[in-house]
């Protein structure tokens, strides 16, 4: 049964790019570079029928090619407990189109709408027993980060194991964005 989400991958050199993030906070596991991206919609455990069945829903989307511009840093969790630090990435309306298009098209076929709010970013590290202070501190000293700018020409479906998160990520298909832009 595969784990499944969406995704936008980084370009190689915007990754090795980001690489400059790892280190200097304690009890991080930091992500591997090759890891890094964007995730647009979690699916989720789903049996090989479904798998199959949202590999041609998102087939179907048609869409431009997205700009992304990460700048900036954050974490998630609360001010007792942080459990990741990401980099943020502009929510521009062409990367939010494309995420709820594919919210939309998930969720024609059946599937659970996403629980959270989508909150573009890039996870750079899981926190698990780094405290609060340590964590503003590492994004005080990294908080002016930006990397170069990009532009998204595909989607990918990705799987992960249920394990412990953050990859390896296997590439289950990839989905061109090359729609012309209106004039």
């Amino acid at each position: 049964m595969p784990r499944l989400f969406t995704a936008l991958t980084l370009p190689e050199d915007v990754r090795m790019w980001m690489t400059g993030l790892r280190g200097g906070l304690r009890n991080a596991r930091f992500i591997d570079p090759e890891n890094y991206h964007v995730t647009l919609r979690f699916i989720g455990d789903v049996d090989e029928r479904v798998a199959d069945e949202v590999a041609h829903t998102l087939s179907r989307i048609r869409r431009a090619p997205v700009p992304v511009t990460i700048s900036g840093l954050g974490s998630f969790g609360n001010k007792k407990q942080p459990h990741s630090v990401w980099a943020r990435v502009e929510p521009t309306p062409e990367l939010m189109e494309l995420q709820a298009d594919q919210e939309r098209a998930l969720q024609r076929m059946g599937l659970p709408a996403e629980a959270r709010r989508f909150t573009p970013h890039v996870t750079i590290a899981r926190c698990k027993g780094a405290t609060s202070r340590e964590v503003a501190d590492w994004l005080t000293v990294r908080g002016a980060f930006c990397a170069p700018p990009f532009v998204a020409e595909e989607f990918a479906l990705l799987s992960s194991r249920a394990s412990v998160g953050g990859g390896p990520y296997v590439t289950e298909d990839v989905y061109p964005l090359n729609l012309a832009r209106a004039a």
